[in-house]
């Protein structure tokens, strides 16, 4: 998240929304949130719904794998990261800049 919050102006100046989703309680996103300086959304997905839907859910560990997606504005999945190259967002990063340059 912390990468997420370091690359936001990048992200927002090639026309990108970023927002975090967990399964944890909103309450519990704000105070997450509030603790490490992150201003963009963090949204709830409390159930797990959401996360069952993308695929993320770890039946053995009953907890949602790390994943980032780049999605695009007609709903499309146009770049993931998984586990642990979803630390980093530079590739997502460079893949926004790309496709705003293209447009």
């Amino acid at each position: 998240m912390k990468n997420f919050q370091q690359n936001l102006e990048k992200l927002e100046a090639t026309d990108t929304q970023v927002l975090g989703v967990s399964m944890d309680s909103a309450f519990a996103n704000k105070a997450f949130a509030d603790q490490i300086g992150v201003k963009f959304p963090l949204l709830s997905d409390w159930g797990g719904e959401v996360t069952r839907r993308y695929g993320v859910y770890e039946n053995e560990y009953q907890a949602p794998r790390r994943v980032n997606f780049l999605i695009g504005k007609d709903g499309k999945i146009l770049e993931m990261q998984v586990d642990h190259d979803a630390i980093d967002p530079t590739k997502l990063v460079v893949a926004c800049e790309r496709r705003r340059e293209k447009s």
